[in-house]
């Protein structure tokens, strides 16, 4: 059973940085989309940014400019960098990818178990 394991989580002070990190848990055949999720307390779980398997990325509105999606492809992970934080980004950051384990098979849709990013004032 394939995994997403994330890190690099915490807390950190609003003007911060934190990077996180998602790996697959084992060798799969390819990745397609990935993706960053978060969700506040009592909120939906809303996309925070995407990139294709080609690098085309996209951002929500209230983090562009500040936070960068990134994948390695070797490595079979996808990063999130995370600048000039603010307390409204509390949240726990989910990753999300399309994975498919073998050549002919579909792509099957995975998450990560979420990591928890908080951000004092």
């Amino acid at each position: 059973q394939v995994q997403l394991v994330e890190s690099g989580g915490g807390l950190v002070q609003a003007g911060g940085s934190l990077r996180l990190s998602c790996a697959a848990s084992r060798s799969i055949f390819s990745i397609n989309g990935m993706a960053w999720y978060r969700q506040a307390p009592g909120k939906q779980r809303d996309l925070v940014a995407s990139i294709t398997s080609g690098g085309a990325t996209n951002y929500a509105d209230s983090v562009k400019g500040r936070f960068t999606i990134s994948r390695d492809n070797t490595k079979n992970t996808v990063y999130l960098q995370m600048n000039s934080l603010k307390p409204e980004d509390t949240a726990v950051y989910y990753c999300y990818a399309e994975l498919r384990t073998y050549s002919s098979g579909p792509y099957f849709p995975y998450w990560g178990q979420g990591t928890q990013v908080t951000v004092s004032s």
